[in-house]
């Protein structure tokens, strides 16, 4: 795992990137967005050549090899067992959570999630004209949990949806096989169909807290889920836009293809190659990663703790850290730390006021300026 170099330096300023154009000009560190600092994996990075070197990029197909490289992984990784007709490939995971709405329920149904959450979960009902309804994570110890009691109270004759998030963003959580189950039982009885995005499914940190697909649970909980999934979190490529729904229940199916047909474009082919090579050839860098990002992970929680007025629950999943505020006395927090040169997400973009999210997935020494700017911040106030 030595030969990955996750110190690497690479500069990403002038290359039409989302996460450094935000700030260009400026010294501010940027630590918002979930996109990582990190070179691909190699073998990503050769597969892409090789497909370039080829020079011809007509209208492409998903490959059957990469649909059976999927399922197969499904199957190694959480004994899950889906077919490939199963897999609906879309050019993105929020593109899913959008097409999900339209494809459950009716115009003006209500559409069930938890907040703090990805913004996307909070824009997509309304732009397919449902009614978004939230239910607030409660704390349970030191860990995020679902209300369950209130979820249950939230829901209604015109509640089509649940959506869920699996593994958490912001908080971080990785739901154990109860918690899911318990949820789930509560949408079959009310005949709410799922909607789950798994994302970050393949950045658990903690090795003794596996990720369980809401779907694997049950032949019963599968039929009436869409399970949305993509290597562009964990491989560092969501610039070429290649994600899939998994939908074993065939009448569902229809409804979400139906849906998309005419308005969602097609995967492009350097996506679907990059997908293939990710999910084939990259066992060792993703552990390799892992161990990284625990690492970085834990110098967060170290400086945080410092920190008067802020507090953080370790995240068992992802990059992310969920970091709350709340008693720093700091009125706008974002602002702060951003004059301080270091460019967070703001929580109330999640309805999380008073929090912010800090994207640890880069080399240490850049996570370690921007946590020591902020240190000083607060040691200056």
């Amino acid at each position: 795992m030595t030969e990955f170099d996750f110190d690497q330096l690479t500069d990403r300023r002038h290359t039409a990137s989302l996460k450094y154009d935000r700030y260009a000009g400026t010294d501010i560190l940027p630590m918002w967005v979930a996109d990582m600092d990190f070179q691909i994996p190699p073998a990503v990075r050769d597969a892409l050549h090789r497909r370039v070197d080829h020079g011809i990029f007509g209208y492409p197909v998903a490959p059957p090899e990469l649909a059976d490289v999927v399922v197969d992984r499904l199957k190694r990784n959480y004994q899950w067992h889906v077919s490939p007709e199963s897999l609906v490939w879309l050019p993105g995971l929020v593109t899913g959570l959008n097409v999900a709405c339209r494809a459950t329920g009716r115009h003006g149904d209500q559409v069930i999630t938890t907040t703090p959450i990805y913004p996307p979960f909070l824009s997509a009902p309304v732009l397919s004209d449902r009614q978004v309804v939230t239910s607030k994570l409660c704390r349970d110890g030191h860990r995020w949990a679902h209300d369950l009691a209130d979820i249950e109270r939230q829901i209604t004759p015109r509640t089509s949806l649940f959506m869920l998030c699996s593994p958490h963003n912001p908080t971080g959580r990785a739901w154990d096989r109860q918690e899911l189950l318990d949820l789930a039982q509560l949408c079959l009885r009310h005949q709410v169909v799922i909607c789950s995005d798994e994302i970050h499914c393949e950045l658990v940190l903690d090795p003794d807290k596996p990720h369980f697909p809401i779907a694997a649970l049950s032949e019963e909980i599968a039929d009436q889920t869409i399970t949305l999934m993509a290597p562009s979190k964990t491989f560092n490529i969501p610039g070429l836009a290649c994600s899939f729904a998994v939908i074993p229940n065939a009448e569902l199916r229809q409804k979400f293809i139906a849906v998309k047909t005419g308005i969602v474009p097609s995967v492009n082919v350097l996506g679907y190659t990059a997908a293939q090579a990710a999910f084939s050839d990259t066992d060792d860098w993703r552990q390799a990663l892992l161990a990284y990002l625990r690492q970085n992970r834990d110098q967060v929680a170290d400086v945080i703790a410092r920190m008067p007025g802020h507090a953080m629950d370790l995240p068992e999943a992802t990059y992310l850290a969920w970091i709350d505020t709340r008693r720093s006395g700091i009125p706008d927090p974002a602002q702060f730390y951003e004059q301080a040169g270091v460019g967070l997400s703001d929580g109330s973009e999640f309805n999380g006021p008073g929090y912010l999210r800090l994207n640890f997935g880069c080399p240490r020494v850049l996570l370690q300026k921007a946590l020591q700017r902020m240190l000083r911040a607060v040691e200056n106030l």
